[in-house]
């Protein structure tokens, strides 16, 4: 049987107790089935622990699977604020990064991304690492407030920048398709960032804020 190369690669790890906590519930309470691919959750935690990030932030916490990927590569006295739109999505993250004995280094907000990230830009808050995993007609924007709060040589990374190939497909002109089309030439082209784009799964930005 044929497999793909993300598949091939899977297959070397171990199941990860944790992190098959989180697809069970996920699947228990009917949420969407969206987190983080498990090779792009492996490398959230590499980047965060290889580039010594001391504070993180996510937008979107769905059910606690990329927090617990961005908790473990951070210090233990390392901070992770997580901002969900949802309450019933940030109290099963919320139980999910505890099983993973994480709840220690993570804070859950809840409301609009958009707010919170004023507020946080109002109070002076920093941040090393950023993941961008929420709605995507608000992706251009979500990059422009992490850039604004975010400490020098900080890293964003967002996931989902194919959207199963609708990106590439000149015959797709949603709202959120070109939403994401822009903020990818952003990430390639703005000087303001360090950019690169890895096209395995359904696709993952990196920058490095200069």
């Amino acid at each position: 049987m044929d497999v793909t190369p993300e598949q091939y690669f899977d297959s070397l790890y171990r199941k990860d107790p944790d992190l098959e906590r989180v697809n069970e519930s996920i699947r228990d309470a009917g949420m969407p089935n969206i987190s983080v691919a498990d090779g792009y959750g492996r490398l959230l935690t590499f980047l965060v622990a290889s580039t010594g990030a001391r504070s993180a932030l996510e937008i979107g916490a769905l059910g606690g699977y990329s927090g617990i990927c961005l908790a473990r590569g951070l210090p233990e006295d390392g901070k992770l604020l997580s901002l969900e739109l949802k309450l019933e999505y940030a109290e099963l993250a919320k139980g999910n990064l505890a099983a993973a004995d994480l709840d220690h280094k993570v804070e859950y907000r809840v409301g609009d991304a958009a707010e919170s990230l004023e507020k946080l830009a109002e109070q002076g808050e920093k941040f090393d690492f950023f993941f961008i995993d929420a709605d995507k007609e608000n992706y251009p924007r979500y990059l422009e407030a992490c850039i604004r709060i975010a400490n020098q040589g900080a890293i964003i990374a967002a996931d989902n920048t194919l959207l199963r190939g609708k990106t590439i497909d000149e015959n797709r002109q949603g709202p959120s398709v070109l939403a994401i089309r822009h903020f990818n030439r952003i990430i390639a082209q703005d000087d303001r960032l360090m950019g690169v784009h890895l096209p395995a799964y359904d696709g993952l930005a990196l920058a490095r804020i200069k």
